[in-house]
């Protein structure tokens, strides 16, 4: 197999370089909004790429998801809904971000691709300075345009100035990924790091290798998050 020669790889946020969903957040949110989970998820699901793509901001989207359960949020329920809405999105992955800095060291471009509403990226920004480590950040609500819309990925790959067959995409859902594929990216599904290690060394790309391990990127993480 000839190595492959990449020159960008562009991440999503959510559940890539970000971890799981903060668990004691989401259990605050649900405290919060008072509704049982099973109604509370339908309804904070079915308007999300809305709120992503701006046609929500975080406060009309929270009274929105209040109307369609059929309640109303006062405006504190609502601020405590948009801090802890934040927090649950704010556990950092630091494997996969210590492989975006040994990427960065290697000469390779980085961007972020990322389904974000406006509340949770102020959020994101206020706490980490590392989003300075990225050539090009492209959050939804800042262009009105959501994942796997086919206009936001070459939107990002205009701006990166890389061909796309030499850019790596790395999202958490599938159907994401193959809109890239079908812009002419690179796109690997990510599950976990060893899984993204694996499908790395099978295809053949030239990275740095090996992905960092959980142990040493969590002493790294403290120091330089």
């Amino acid at each position: 197999m000839i190595p492959m020669e990449l020159r960008a790889v562009l991440f999503d946020y959510g559940e890539v370089l970000s971890g799981p969903p903060n668990p004691q957040a989401h259990s605050n949110l649900l405290e919060i909004a008072g509704l049982p989970e099973a109604v509370f998820e339908q309804h904070y699901w079915a308007i999300r790429l809305d709120y992503d793509a701006d046609i929500y901001n975080g406060r009309s989207y929270w009274s929105e998801v209040a109307r369609r359960a059929g309640v109303e949020f006062t405006p504190a329920q609502i601020d405590r809904l948009l801090e802890q809405d934040a927090r649950m999105w704010m556990d950092v992955n630091p494997q996969m971000l210590a492989w975006a800095r040994a990427l960065k060291q290697a000469g390779l471009k980085l961007g972020i691709l990322s389904n974000m509403g406006d509340a949770v990226l102020q959020a994101i920004e206020r706490e980490f300075s590392w989003l300075g480590l990225f050539d090009q950040l492209t959050w939804s609500y800042q262009t009105g345009m959501v994942k796997p819309d086919p206009a936001i990925y070459r939107y990002t790959v205009e701006r990166l100035g890389v061909a796309p067959g030499e850019i790596l995409f790395v999202d958490n859902l599938e159907k994401n990924c193959a809109a890239a594929e079908q812009c002419g990216l690179e796109a690997i599904v990510y599950s976990n790091v060893e899984q993204l290690d694996r499908d790395l060394r099978g295809r053949g790309y030239r990275l740095p290798y090996p992905l960092p391990n959980p142990w040493s990127a969590a002493r790294g993480a403290q120091v330089t998050l």
